[in-house]
């Protein structure tokens, strides 16, 4: 029943990790905010936008009303969200969050050590310093792992979150007797893998395992043009992250409201009905994880349906 679940998170975190065979200078870190420079910035979305740098990540507000963060998944741009922040703006202030490292931006202090939970500590720090907690947000893949940690480590510190396909545990998709220290081995090994090569890497190079990532073309393209200018051993120490961090066991103690939307991934040949035997139960012991399907999508479900993820999006801040 598993095989096909994880052949494609296995296809996933290969594609994942083939982003980061393209970049080759890694940023030093610098300390405290440092000052934006917009017009060099390849991730700025909006001209009106205001840009706030931190070492870990950088964060691009723009618009007006409620704010909700939005944080996009590894080795990607904030451009994950910009149809939906277009289309938000006038009703919201929202914080298009970018990790140090990913889609050309410079790795700062991600450029050494671990990378996802450093990350995930200096954006609650931030949410506390800004006044935005208890926060609204929306994470995608990486981002939405990121948003799992914060609601089973600092709780107080967000209302509501939209996670679009993360898993509580990654690795263990890969292999279903898998804890944290057993696949950690194989983590390193495609980690340190990623280090050692020195040759870049073109989008057209990537494009072919993009296919697992997203059924449209133009997605598969985007997404393999961020993963050519990230920083390959920033995606690879935070994929190392994602697959060893195990937080089934906090599950249970979760009291964040949490929707989930997951893809039925039915483009990659998952037979119907698959992923509902799969990721609700993934979820269960989470007492306040709702879980909702999106058919006819793979792993950028905003991008693979639109439509529905706006309908879906549009619910979530309505309840909030």
């Amino acid at each position: 029943m598993l095989t096909l679940l994880r052949r494609s998170v296995a296809t996933r975190a290969f594609a994942l990790a083939a982003c980061a065979l393209a970049a080759t200078v890694a940023t030093a870190p610098l300390a405290a905010d440092l000052p934006a420079k917009a017009p060099a910035d390849p991730n700025r979305l909006f001209a009106d936008s205001k840009l706030v740098v931190r070492d870990r990540f950088s964060d691009e507000i723009v618009g007006k009303g409620p704010d909700v963060i939005f944080m996009p998944g590894l080795a990607s741009s904030r451009a994950t969200w910009k149809a939906t922040a277009e289309r938000l703006r006038g009703h919201y202030r929202l914080h298009l969050l970018q990790v140090a490292g990913f889609s050309g931006e410079p790795a700062r202090a991600n450029a050494t050590g671990d990378v996802l939970i450093p990350t995930a500590e200096a954006i609650d720090a931030y949410l506390v310093q800004q006044k935005l907690a208890p926060a609204t947000i929306v994470g995608h893949s990486l981002g939405g792992t990121t948003m799992l940690y914060l609601a089973e480590k600092h709780p107080e510190h967000l209302k509501t979150v939209l996670i679009v396909d993360a898993l509580p545990f990654f690795g263990g998709m890969m292999d279903p007797k898998a804890t944290a220290d057993s696949i950690r081995p194989m983590a390193a090994k495609m980690r340190d893998g990623m280090a050692a090569n020195t040759k870049p890497a073109t989008a057209a190079d990537l494009l072919p395992q993009m296919k697992s990532m997203s059924k449209d073309p133009a997605t598969q393209m985007l997404v393999s043009e961020w993963g050519a200018i990230s920083d390959r051993t920033v995606v690879g120490r935070a994929m190392y992250d994602d697959l060893t961090l195990d937080l089934r066991d906090g599950l249970s103690a979760i009291k964040t409201p949490i929707t989930l939307l997951y893809p039925d991934n039915a483009p990659l040949g998952v037979p119907a009905g698959m992923m509902e035997k799969i990721y609700p139960a993934l979820y269960a012991p989470a007492p306040t994880v709702k879980t909702v399907l999106v058919k006819d999508s793979q792993h950028f479900i905003m991008l693979d349906q639109p439509k529905v993820f706006a309908d879906a999006l549009d619910a979530f801040l309505a309840a909030k």
